[in-house]
């Protein structure tokens, strides 16, 4: 009976660690799954065109 209790300790254990650690990084835990649920998983940052190549809008096409 001893072996089953030092688990249940040591699991006990290991719960409290993480819930401490969810409570002190809880601001930053929250910015990084809202920014994870945000992204686009499809979009490959490399294929998007510089801002330098990037096509002319509707308004400079009227300047020239």
């Amino acid at each position: 009976m001893g072996k089953a209790k030092e688990a249940v300790v040591v699991v006990g254990a290991l719960a409290f660690v993480w819930l401490a650690i969810e409570i002190a990084f809880k601001p930053f835990l929250n910015k990084t799954r809202a920014s994870i649920d945000k992204s686009d998983p499809n979009r490959d940052p490399d294929d998007v065109p510089d801002a330098a190549e990037s096509k002319p809008t509707d308004d400079d096409a009227g300047d020239a």
